[in-house]
């Protein structure tokens, strides 16, 4: 799997459905230029753990706009498959109108290009019969912070069962915000309003010194 983190995010142009659920046939990354990314891959719609994701992220959508970050989904279903599960009630297993755009990446390039997709899958229903889904590639659950010069900052990957940590990302988020506008960096664990820690010999005996314990 490429690391991607410290390279420019892969463009892409495809058909996306908007946070209003109008359907854009140009959606572009670059239609954000300028302006910090969170873009997330998903295996499919209509499915187990993607559901609780997309709505954790709607659920904090307000907190990644505070931070002027902008959010996108992507999956390799169709534009009409965001519809319909937009349009089903989240008491119905849908995820209802999130407010961030879905990307269609039907063609399976932009999940390729990011190297998030995975081979064939095989998945067991509640009786142990097994059946093939899409009978090919799906996305592996990959999450991207991408900075205003379009440069992947932070990437992380989990495998389909393991549902990812929104919150994780608003604090990476957070991180990467403070050490742009102080100039320092972010101990383990660091979270806003914590001490951060001076990239020199100094900087770190001093923050060990004050907070070595707490860790």
């Amino acid at each position: 799997m490429s690391v991607l983190v410290g390279k420019d995010a892969p463009d892409f142009t495809a058909t996306a459905v908007m946070a209003d659920g109008s359907i854009n046939e140009n959606f572009s990354l670059s239609d954000y230029a300028g302006k910090e990314i969170v873009l997330f891959f998903y295996p499919l719609d209509f499915t187990f753990v993607c559901p609780s994701e997309l709505i954790a992220f709607d659920h904090r959508i307000k907190e990644f706009e505070a931070r002027g970050v902008q959010v996108i989904g992507c999956s390799v279903d169709s534009q009409f498959s965001h519809v319909a599960w937009r349009n089903t009630a989240v008491k119905d297993g849908g995820i209802g109108p999130v407010a961030y755009p879905l990307v269609a990446d039907i063609t399976k390039t932009i999940a390729a290009d990011y190297d998030v997709l995975m081979g064939n899958m095989t998945v067991e229903d509640d009786e142990g019969d097994q059946y093939h889904l899409l009978g090919g590639d799906v996305a592996l659950r990959g999450s991207f912070l991408i900075d205003k010069a379009g440069v992947v900052r932070h990437q992380v990957v989990n495998d389909l069962p393991l549902g990812r940590n929104v919150d994780e990302m608003l604090r990476m988020i957070d991180t990467l915000q403070f050490t742009e506008e102080h100039g320092e960096v972010c101990p383990a664990g660091w979270n806003k309003g914590d001490k951060g820690m001076k990239p020199d010999a100094a900087g770190v005996a001093s923050y060990l010194a004050s907070e070595g314990d707490k860790l």
